[in-house]
């Protein structure tokens, strides 16, 4: 079999895992320069980017069973713990069992009303003319949903400090690849050190709703409920242990509210830099909601709002790098992986790719006719991964961004502040490294 093409690396770029300074960048030029499969240096692990659509199913799906999780996931075990995200074949099907009634259809219906109830909030703590960051704002309000849908808890008090908490654990990504950043975990190693002290302020928060609970056990409808009364089959009946309950509480609280955030906030830059959109979308609000607020009802007649958000997690997926580890040799197209490659799939390099979308770069929510959808090869889109690990929040998640945009942009306009640096930052999601300071204006 063929060998891989890739980029040679220097002896001192090998003992950095970071691929570049500027990581988006580097992984859409090695797919444009070197193809659909490249082999690259990082650290001392030979990874291989996936760019094919077909060899992408083929990982993320087809022979999911002889992948694992990748390194990233593999490094956030100190904070998620041995929740959905980072447990293996039998367990991980135990667990995503175990999480999959709270995502019901019934359940997801019962979330709507607390959705735009947030929403509403939080468009009325803004004033006209007044300058806010828009990306704190977003990360305020979907914890607050996410709390209140799937732990009946109001922690919307708790966001400033949650979110600096998560902030601090999310910077350290990229120190945590490095080689042997298990033994720099107990050095004092400034990033690490906070982050440590950020993942105790979050096991503070997780085990005293927890606690809190236990104390007062009805069933409230909510995952948090129906983790603390579960009982696992395998074991005669044995209840969850808080550990337990707290590693599955905690990834779906930190993943639930992040992701969300990160879509709404890159969706509200791309429209304030596009007044035909917003202007398209303003009119279609008005016209089906006529003053009052969403409900689950009206999602599918808000067709372009949700063209708007498809778009922009095109452009700006939440989920950029997904990655597995190849568990023995592996062949995959013309090439065969050596046991425990890296394998890379990125959402953003193949979304933002010429070949399945026309001026890839621009933001175009027209483009998503259904006749263009159906025409989509699977997996040129895919912001929620795939296979068993596909994300179990999904239809939450597309359900919250029409919502709580409709909500927002029926009564104000967002203006991104002229000068104000947009960066993303590629951690275990796709910030913006900034923030975004925005104008809001009340619509007239």
């Amino acid at each position: 079999m063929a060998t891989a093409p890739g980029p040679s690396r220097s002896l001192l770029s090998l003992l950095s895992y970071r691929p570049a300074r500027d990581t988006l960048a580097f992984f859409t030029s090695l797919a444009r320069d070197y193809g659909d499969v490249v082999s690259v240096r990082m650290g001392p692990e030979r990874a291989f980017l996936i760019n094919d659509p077909t060899l992408i199913r083929d990982v993320l799906v087809t022979n999911q069973r002889h992948y694992h999780k990748g390194r990233a996931l593999e490094r956030s075990k100190p904070l998620l713990g041995n929740g959905l995200l980072t447990s293996e074949d039998a367990d991980h099907v135990k667990r995503r069992r175990l999480l999959q009634p709270a995502f019901h259809k019934d359940a997801i219906v019962s979330y709507a009303i607390a959705m735009v109830e947030y929403a509403d909030r939080a468009r009325h703590r803004w004033e006209d003319g007044a300058t806010v960051d828009v990306a704190q704002e977003m990360m305020r309000l979907t914890l607050g949903i996410v709390g209140k849908t799937l732990f009946d808890a109001d922690v919307e008090s708790h966001a400033t400090d949650i979110g600096a908490a998560l902030t601090d654990v999310l910077e350290s990504f990229w120190t945590m690849m490095l080689p042997f950043a298990d033994v720099l975990e107990h050095l004092p190693v400034p990033s690490l050190r906070r982050s440590r002290a950020a993942r105790a302020r979050l096991d503070r928060l997780m085990y005293g709703m927890i606690a809190d609970r236990r104390k007062h056990p009805q069933h409230r409808g909510d995952l948090l409920s129906m983790l603390l009364l579960a009982q696992d089959e395998e074991e005669q009946g044995r209840r969850l242990t808080d550990v337990e309950v707290r590693d599955e509480a905690m990834t779906l609280f930190l993943a639930g509210h992040e992701t969300t955030a990160n879509a709404l906030s890159w969706m509200w830059f791309l429209v304030s830099g596009a007044p035909g959109v917003e202007g398209r979308m303003h009119e279609e609000i008005d016209r089906v909601l006529g003053g009052r607020l969403p409900t689950i009802a009206d999602i599918p007649n808000l067709a372009y709002t949700e063209q708007v958000i498809t778009e922009a997690m095109r452009l700006y997926p939440p989920a950029w790098m997904i990655g597995r580890r190849a568990v023995g040799e592996q062949g995959l197209g013309d090439y065969v992986l050596p046991n425990r490659a890296l394998v890379l799939v990125s959402p953003y390099v193949t979304q933002r790719d010429a070949r399945h979308f026309s001026e890839p770069e621009r933001f175009v929510p027209e483009r998503w006719t259904t006749e263009f959808k159906a025409s989509l090869q699977p997996f040129v889109y895919f912001p929620f991964g795939g296979g068993s690990r596909r994300c179990i929040g999904e239809s939450f998640a597309w359900m919250e961004l029409i919502l709580v945009a409709s909500t927002i942009a029926q009564r104000w306009t967002i203006r991104a502040q002229p000068g104000h640096p947009v960066v993303p930052q590629p951690l275990m999601t796709l910030r913006l490294k900034h923030g975004l300071r925005a104008t809001i204006a009340a619509r007239k």
